[in-house]
């Protein structure tokens, strides 16, 4: 079967441009299903006050759904992610933001295996469209161009390593503004799961998509709270 093959590419010891480390994009790829707003998760439409850039951490993700069907792209087949683009999501001014702003039909096939090795999963770029990306006035293209294009230029610092000592969530977002002139660890919000986990990079932006500094309240983990990092296999 023909596939399209990405491979990492590495600026300095350390430090990964891609993230895509092995990326296998076959001709065929799981259909998507339709994402809808539900009762729990209802459409809003609302004014945008800014934005949040999401990014995963594949290891940890695969180390809890590497069994999982939908995680197969991702956790199998060869492939080997570090960082993925979770998604770009439109915040409100207020306490709550804009979801499910237009219903939408089903992604182009041709548009999610563009963007499998960003984003590793076809529901996942289905739903990152059809909750975020119809509130912000564009097209599917237009909108995972801009999604994509803001990942693309993140540069990191070495996770083999910093998994290897006492770690902060604090000293991650530094280490993360440190790898990328120009982003404030202030403009940082790191998660993880209940156990401590690294789960995912939080970046604010402004509505001019400049990086800002993170609004109180906002989530994440105070800069104190101690953190670890899933390596996954070598």
């Amino acid at each position: 079967m023909k596939v399209i093959l990405v491979a990492a590419m590495i600026a300095v010891p350390g430090m990964a441009q891609a993230q895509a480390y092995r990326c296998s994009v076959p001709v065929n790829v799981p259909r998507q299903r339709p994402d809808l707003p539900s009762k729990s998760e209802p459409q809003r439409v609302l004014p945008i006050g800014g934005y949040t850039l999401a990014i995963s951490w594949a290891p940890q993700y695969c180390h809890g759904h590497a069994r999982d069907a939908s995680a197969r792209f991702e956790c199998g087949s060869g492939n080997r992610f570090g960082f993925t683009l979770h998604g770009l999501w439109p915040d409100g001014v207020g306490k709550e933001w804009p979801q499910y702003c237009t219903s939408t039909v089903l992604l182009p096939r041709a548009l999610v295996r563009q963007h499998l090795c960003s984003t590793p999963s076809a529901q996942l770029l289905q739903h990152e469209w059809a909750k975020h990306g119809t509130c912000m006035g564009t097209t599917p293209a237009a909108y995972f161009a801009k999604s994509t294009g803001l990942y693309a230029r993140l540069r990191y610092p070495d996770m083999d390593a910093l998994s290897r000592k006492p770690l902060t969530a604090g000293a991650l977002a530094t280490a993360m503004a440190a790898a990328n002139p120009g982003l404030p660890a202030t403009s940082i919000r790191v998660t993880a799961n209940k156990q401590g986990w690294l789960d995912e990079l939080w970046l604010c932006l402004d509505k001019s998509f400049a990086y800002e500094r993170c609004k109180a309240g906002s989530g994440g983990l105070p800069a104190n709270a101690t953190l670890r990092i899933w390596r996954g296999p070598r």
